[in-house]
């Protein structure tokens, strides 16, 4: 099948390459000239494992192209996805203005029935607005050209984008159409043999699925997070006490771990976008102020750790941070912990040297050259002169490091984990004061 897909971000490159990967023709169109460039020489804007080679074997293969053209765009596919941003707006509704001016786009070329897939996450209501832009536009032509808009919201975790696209628990359709349920079931035909993972629904149900999913998982981050802050003030060890209750199949252990709060694309903002587009209908969403709420208040609990250890004044302190992506194996810091860390530490005077196994290109982008902050070569220069170390980001290789080499480095033996990823009682024999989230804070010096 032939498919277009506009927008050549992170949703648009995974949904690109997979679709393409299974034998069909794909043409991706985007409007910045650098993007289009560094795909078309091989160069992959976004860190996804398995994502450069995918694109690249497709490139290959001729059946997977990238374009500035958006008259080749409309013309190549039947399937029109629209894989565009929708930023935060300054209330923190969904910004929809790219969402529809691809459709105007759409609208203004087409010549033929085409079915105009949103794939992007966006507020329910947004398919009907679609649909009028489109109908507009083809009016102002004085053009009568059938077409169906159709809600498909991606669920692709960050680190794992291919297997999700390749082997989906789910694959949401919203139409209010049989015939396009019936195109994207052949569609999807590829990633839906061993069982049905269809599910079909009406395009508002659609819409809200995608954001109930993400602010559903939100919640849990949000819940045991607030649960570590009792924990830690009862006595009692968050780690054991969440071991409790995922054994509970009602719960289960995804999405339970306490931390220093969750950042990245899609949970801040789409929390956000759903008490918006709850307001907007007259329904004050009190929850999910407090998911927002919590994770906010979340994101400076190691500061607040820092200070109880070294003080309120940071001046001519510097700290070690293993970790700048909001999540391993990724190079994403939208909305990261790390970013809120290590702003609260440079307004307290102190220095930073930070390591990140794939983000570091990205911190150089987002902050430049500053004297306050050291972009280190590898864990252990992080280490070096730095006062202490806190893990932000639970990469693989953080786990299980040489805790003797980070004690004799460090000019004191502390560690701040903002992920729970060491045992107390180990780091306690080894003479190195442990500040952890939800467990037990050792006694002050």
């Amino acid at each position: 099948m032939k498919v277009t897909i506009y927008g050549s971000g992170y949703v648009g490159l995974v949904t690109g390459a997979c679709l393409a990967q299974v034998g069909n023709d794909v043409l991706c169109v985007d409007i910045d000239p650098r993007k289009i460039e560094m795909l078309n020489q091989g160069e992959i804007p976004i860190h996804e494992p398995g994502l450069d080679s995918l694109i690249t074997e497709n490139r290959e293969a001729g059946r997977l192209r990238f374009t500035l053209d958006a008259d080749e765009g409309v013309k190549h596919g039947l399937f029109q996805f629209i894989a565009v941003g929708t930023p935060p707006d300054e209330d923190g509704s969904a910004d929809l203005q790219y969402v529809l001016a691809v459709a105007k786009s759409i609208a203004e070329r087409m010549q033929e029935y085409r079915v105009i897939v949103n794939k992007s996450t966006v507020p329910v209501g947004t398919a009907d607005r679609v649909r009028s832009t489109v109908m507009e536009n083809l009016a102002a032509r004085d053009a009568k050209i059938e077409f169906d808009v159709v809600s498909n919201p991606e669920f692709l975790k960050e680190g794992a984008a291919i297997d999700d696209f390749m082997r989906p628990d789910r694959i949401v359709v919203g139409t209010d159409n049989p015939r396009t349920t019936e195109l994207l079931r052949a569609l999807y035909a590829p990633f839906n043999r061993n069982h049905d993972r269809i599910i079909a629904m009406d395009i508002r149900s659609a819409e809200l699925t995608k954001y109930a999913a993400n602010a559903m998982l939100a919640t849990k981050i949000s819940f045991m997070n607030e649960l570590s802050q009792i924990a830690e003030r009862l006595g009692a060890d968050i780690e054991q006490v969440r071991t409790g209750i995922g054994s509970d199949p009602r719960i289960g252990y995804s999405f339970i771990y306490p931390g220093a709060g969750y950042g990245g694309s899609c949970f801040p903002k789409d929390v956000q976008a759903l008490e918006r587009t709850a307001n907007g209908v007259g329904y004050k969403a009190e929850l999910l102020s407090a998911v927002e709420a919590v994770n906010l208040r979340q994101k400076r609990v190691l500061f607040e750790k820092i200070q109880a250890e070294f003080g309120n004044d940071l001046k001519g302190r510097t700290f070690a941070l293993w970790g700048l992506a909001f999540k391993p194996n990724t190079d994403d810091m939208r909305a990261a912990s790390s970013r809120v860390l290590m702003e609260l530490l440079w307004a307290a005077g102190a220095h930073v040297q930070a390591h990140d196994p794939v983000a570091m290109n990205e911190a150089r982008r987002i902050y430049g050259e500053r004297a306050d902050l050291k972009l280190c070569p590898n864990a252990h220069a992080a280490l070096e002169g730095a006062d202490a170390l806190v893990v932000v980001t639970e990469w693989t290789n953080f786990r299980s490091p040489d805790f003797e080499l980070i004690r004799n480095t460090l000019k004191q033996p502390v560690i701040f984990d903002g992920r729970n990823l060491y045992d107390p009682a180990l780091l306690a024999n080894l003479g190195i004061r442990y500040y952890s989230i939800g467990r037990q804070t050792p006694p002050k010096k």
